[in-house]
């Protein structure tokens, strides 16, 4: 791993530590032989869909690593109403689940596309998976590339489940 990693100036000394510990979880996990597969989202009101998204990025590799938006990163998001569950409790119910192997917080800063590069750079996971609805996949891939990696899309969006839904059917 690099001594003098490029780091975005608005990640905090917390968020790099987080990350640093991840990158060398990967690196060992690779130097064993193992693919790894890295995923980023939400997962507010952990339901169905977000649990077979993470079992078809489990199966596309050996080791599954998740990033989860923040609180302020899902406000900024998805309106001041969400997200229901908050980081805390969407990174347990995440990690617990037997598919994720390593799960944190993504940077508050986690909004640019040298936010996203810097990640994949540090990680440098096997492959990103996505869904087919996730956005910027061009984007996503030219990155992964750069670093020798791939993006996989691995599961098929069902507009018929969502949190956005979930929420609206409780009210």
């Amino acid at each position: 791993m690099k001594t003098s990693f490029p780091w975005p100036t608005d990640w905090t000394t917390d968020e790099r530590e987080r990350w640093q510990a991840l990158a060398r979880m990967v690196a060992s996990a690779q130097l064993l032989g193992k693919k790894v597969v890295f995923v980023t989202g939400v997962f507010d009101v952990l339901h169905s869909e977000h649990r077979r998204f993470l079992e078809r990025a489990q199966a596309a590799g050996d080791v599954l690593v998740v990033g989860i938006e923040t609180d302020q990163r899902v406000r900024e998001m998805k309106g001041p109403d969400r997200p229901r569950d908050n980081e805390s409790t969407r990174l347990k119910k995440v990690s617990d689940l037997p598919t994720v192997d390593a799960a944190a917080l993504l940077p508050v800063a986690f909004r640019k596309p040298e936010h996203y590069r810097a990640i994949i750079d540090l990680l440098r996971p096997n492959s990103l998976a996505v869904s087919s609805h996730s956005p910027h996949q061009d984007k996503k891939q030219a990155i992964l590339e750069a670093f020798g990696g791939t993006l996989e899309v691995v599961h098929e969006h069902n507009p018929l489940v969502s949190t956005t839904q979930i929420l609206a059917e409780q009210k």
